[in-house]
């Protein structure tokens, strides 16, 4: 990580007020849910705050043999958003791919990369 990039990486400390509508996760409800139930890694600055994301699609249109494509991205949440969803801060970490989308299983999949994460 670059020096300028580590300057903003503790923007969500002081970027929510209250009187403003919500534009960043660090402004909701989970985030300081989050905080309070675990107030030692709230306190050290320097932990990163990641978010998982996933849209399934089918590659190959409605074809006879249907198949089904999950990307996992992990996005940054503690950088402001002119910059946490830009393509040199959002990873492809893992894809789930198979013959139908992974359901109410896709926890079943996403725990490798979890358990990497810890």
């Amino acid at each position: 990580m670059s020096r300028k990039t580590a300057e903003h990486m503790t923007w969500h400390l002081n970027c929510c007020n209250e009187n403003e509508k919500f534009f960043h996760p660090a402004c909701g409800e989970a985030w300081k849910h989050f905080d309070s139930t675990h107030p030692e890694f709230a306190s050290e600055l320097r932990n990163v705050r990641l978010g998982l994301c996933t849209d399934g699609f089918t590659p190959f249109g409605h074809s006879t043999s249907p198949y089904s494509c999950w990307p996992i991205f992990v996005s940054v949440y503690n950088l402001p958003p002119t910059m946490c969803m830009k393509q040199e801060f959002v990873f492809l970490s893992l894809i789930i791919q198979g013959p139908q989308s992974p359901g109410k299983n896709i926890d079943v999949m996403l725990r490798p990369l979890i358990d990497d994460l810890k």
